[in-house]
């Protein structure tokens, strides 16, 4: 017998009338007028080149094949029902699941705070992974399922393929160490440009800032160039080294090193911050769950900053 010409239907027929041995009864069960029950179990007989259920009396009885068949029809029958047929279902509070996140290091200072302290609430066992990508990884990942989701600054997946969502608009701020030569509250234009630039750009690529500054024709006097936001919190101190850099990462910084805030000569270019994740993913329960948690945990409204 080749599986590919049995229309498996019939075995659920099959488990009713083994349960119910009558015709009737288990037509009422599955939904199925007598004579479709009645059709059906002619085909099982031609299927298996036996009787299966035989009259006798008020019932029908199973042969001995179909006593031999029925406990394995059965589990068949509650296999499909069980474990392929239910709605896919994701319970936080018990998974021992890991997520990896696409995000730079700003994004594990912005993002990853809140949604740990949830996470330590309702998904103890839960472990996220956040990693950078370069400028075409990211997608590559998401597509391949080696990232659950990515979350920042991310203009190369504006595209088909992906979903997205909103988090919150930010912006940039120019900062300098607290104690570097005279205070000044804002730069002119001349200044600016001439000042001891220095520059992060995550996985290299050339970010927002960069490329609004191109479109005006300004360069700026770069001294350092940096992978990570972070190692600002060392470098700065005792320099007269001037960032540019987003609101969020100004925020982290004054909490732990004297930096001055200098107002820029120029309207600074808004950063769209979003969340986004692969179609495959869309209806998956543990991705909707985790962009659920991210978003509830990370959106703000206009002019709100980063939270404690």
């Amino acid at each position: 017998m080749d599986i590919r010409t049995v229309d498996l239907n019939l075995l659920v027929v099959f488990d009713a009338m083994a349960r119910h041995c009558s015709v009737g009864r288990a037509g009422e069960a599955l939904g199925l007028s007598q004579p479709a029950t009645s059709a059906a179990l002619a085909r099982l007989r031609t299927v298996f080149d036996d009787a299966l259920f035989v009259r006798a009396g008020a019932q029908m009885k199973p042969t001995p094949r179909a006593m031999e068949l029925a406990p394995a029809v059965h589990r068949v029958v509650e296999a499909i029902n069980a474990e392929i047929l239910q709605k896919a279902s994701f319970d936080p509070a018990r998974t021992e699941r890991t997520f990896t996140i696409l995000t730079p290091d700003i994004g594990e200072v912005a993002f990853l705070p809140g949604v740990l302290r949830r996470l330590r609430q309702e998904a103890p066992q839960v472990r996220l992974r956040a990693t950078a990508r370069t400028r075409f990884a990211a997608a590559e990942a998401l597509e391949s399922g080696e990232g659950d989701l990515a979350v920042g600054f991310f203009p190369d997946l504006h595209k088909a393929g992906f979903f997205q969502q909103a988090l919150f608009k930010t912006s940039y701020a120019c900062v300098t160490c607290a104690h570097a030569g005279p205070a000044v509250e804002r730069m002119t234009q001349r200044q600016y440009l001439a000042a001891r630039h220095v520059v992060v750009r995550p996985d290299g690529r050339e970010h927002l800032l960069d490329r609004y500054l191109d479109d005006k024709g300004w360069q700026r006097h770069v001294t350092l160039e940096l992978s990570h936001f972070m190692s600002l919190l060392s470098l700065l101190p005792g320099t007269d080294l001037v960032a540019t850099v987003p609101e969020d990462i100004a925020t982290v910084m004054e909490r732990h090193i004297a930096i001055r805030r200098i107002a820029l000569p120029f309207a600074v270019p808004v950063i769209d911050v979003q969340q986004f994740w692969h179609r495959r993913m869309q209806h998956d329960p543990a991705n909707r769950w985790l962009r659920g948690l991210f978003h509830e945990v990370n959106r703000r409204e206009a002019n709100e900053g980063l939270r404690p």
